[in-house]
């Protein structure tokens, strides 16, 4: 049913920022050496990678950052959504695939691959570019308000740590700021997929149309897979096939 669905969803996107960070830890230390070996600098300084540690301990701000982080997440999925609807509601790929100017430059065959690509890609580029700019554009103007306002985006908080791990060397792991630092990670996660989800489905609950009661059985279903299995949230876990009576 639907509590099955939102776990799925759930631990598909825990598995994605796993990913993530698993990706961006090694690249950003590699970078760092390549860094060091070509241009003989360091990517970050000692004082700013002792900041860096403690400006993303898991005790202060950082939860409160990446809680709004995740509604900048969950606004840039709207604005691709939008993108999309807009996109296929104008039928801009069949004017790609058609237009003459286009399949001037392009050929035919080639001119609808790409009305294709883009009927594809499209929310995925509105997206990304959305997202993008709001992590760089909503800090400053909240700033200029007068509102404190930091991006704790999981995927940036990863590199930036590992950059200041890396940096400090080795033994940065037996110093609690470090550790610290590391569940600053953890949290920053929960919290981007935490509030990002929780506003998408209470949109798609408003958009189906379902009403209170049903939205109380939704979430009860959810606390009891919560009780009975809370790790199959993030782990696939094993179906039992049903048993069969023994007909003998």
């Amino acid at each position: 049913g639907v509590a099955a669905a939102v776990v799925y969803l759930l631990r598909s996107q825990f598995a994605a920022i796993l990913g993530n960070v698993g990706v961006v830890i090694p690249a950003v230390i590699g970078i760092a050496m390549l860094t060091e070996r070509t241009a003989h600098h360091t990517v970050m300084d000692g004082y700013h990678a002792q900041y860096t540690l403690a400006q993303h301990q898991v005790l202060g701000p950082t939860a409160l950052f990446a809680a709004a982080t995740g509604g900048l997440l969950f606004i840039s999925s709207l604005i691709a959504g939008w993108v999309e609807n807009w996109f296929v509601f104008h039928r801009l790929d069949s004017v790609i695939a058609h237009h003459p100017r286009v399949t001037r430059w392009l050929g035919t065959e080639r001119a609808g691959r790409w009305g294709i690509y883009w009927r594809q890609r499209i929310s995925s580029y509105a997206a990304n570019i959305s997202l993008g700019l709001m992590l760089g554009l909503v800090p400053p103007v909240l700033g200029f308000f007068g509102i404190p306002f930091e991006v704790r985006h999981v995927t940036l908080v990863a590199g930036q740590i590992a950059a200041a791990a890396h940096e400090l060397g080795p033994q940065v792991i037996h110093r609690a700021v470090f550790w610290g630092a590391v569940g600053g990670i953890a949290i920053t996660g929960l919290m981007n997929l935490a509030f990002s989800f929780l506003l998408a489905f209470r949109l798609a609950l408003t958009a189906q149309n379902i009403g209170a009661v049903n939205r109380q059985r939704v979430y009860a279903a959810l606390r009891q897979r919560m009780r009975r299995q809370p790790l199959s949230f993030v782990l696939p876990m094993r179906l039992t096939p049903p048993s069969v009576p023994n007909e003998s």
